[in-house]
């Protein structure tokens, strides 16, 4: 039940028929009797800076989470960020400080490397393909960086994408191998989809799913299903596999703190979850 005392936590982005995140937020929101909900808000890419400013002068509002496609636009409209969310060069999280200032986080690289791990795939001296440098495949490319990959691929519709993710990983990473340019998936140890094909059943798959091995570990962050063309393509070659909504549920805990809420494990929110897929 929503009241005058409800804290709110914004969720903005665009669309908002994919968004997740209030099924696992709010139902363990209730179970822990917290006055608090996270309320979907869709707001086109135009409207956002605008739009942005005016919702924290609300007076309840704690924060909000941030998706698509204002990640990146996000960094330049927050007072401060921090270190994670300016490798990333994005920000998923948004936090009103008392004095009324906003502080910009990343947590989505921390939610999927989080995520692989605990499925047992080991990142320390691993090789890694990242499709999609925009706000979430920035995160988790940093992420994996810190995780202490051997070598990172970057590949972008955008050449010029890639190419400024690879240069800010070798400024804070100048051991890392990093390379750019292609999608060719051969002989990576890890694969991650963080681009936004899956969302619509005519979607090509994002690379040649032939050209990999079985010991690949092939993660996804598109959450229209729980398991898109890919990962089930990727299954059906016998790979190792992460969907969308795991980086979630291991993201959240780490939000629950930004926010000022205590934790969860991603047991306890898979537990209350209320996730629906169409």
């Amino acid at each position: 039940m929503i009241s005058g005392r409800t804290t709110l936590i914004a969720h903005l982005g665009y669309p908002t028929e994919a968004f997740k995140a209030p099924m696992i937020y709010n139902p363990w929101f209730e179970k822990n009797g917290i006055d608090a909900v996270v309320m979907p808000m869709g707001v086109k890419p135009d409207d956002y800076p605008t739009f942005l400013a005016s919702l924290f002068r609300l007076t309840n509002i704690r924060g909000a989470l941030v998706t698509m496609p204002h990640k990146v636009a996000t960094v330049g409209l927050v007072d401060e960020v921090t270190p994670t969310a300016r490798i990333a060069g994005a920000c998923n999280a948004i936090l009103k400080r008392p004095d009324g200032t906003l502080l910009g986080d990343q947590f989505d690289g921390a939610g999927f490397v989080r995520g692989v791990e605990r499925k047992g795939c080991l990142l320390e001296g691993a090789r890694a393909l990242v499709l999609g440098s925009g706000g979430v495949g920035s995160a988790i490319a940093a992420s994996l960086a810190a995780a202490g990959l051997a070598g990172l691929a970057l590949f972008d519709a955008s050449d010029a994408a890639a190419g400024a993710l690879g240069e800010r990983l070798r400024t804070y990473y100048p051991q890392l191998v990093v390379t750019t340019g292609s999608k060719d998936p051969a002989g990576y140890d890890l694969i991650v989809n963080a681009t936004p094909l899956g969302m619509k059943d005519d979607d090509p798959l994002p690379f040649d799913i032939d050209r990999i091995a079985p010991t690949t570990f092939v993660g996804e962050v598109v959450m229209k299903a729980e398991y898109t063309p890919l990962l089930l393509a990727a299954k059906d070659k016998g790979c190792s596999v992460q969907v969308g909504t795991d980086m979630l549920f291991e993201m959240i805990p780490a939000y629950l703190e930004f926010f000022g809420f205590g934790t969860a494990t991603p047991d306890e929110l898979y537990a209350v979850s209320q996730i629906k897929y169409s």
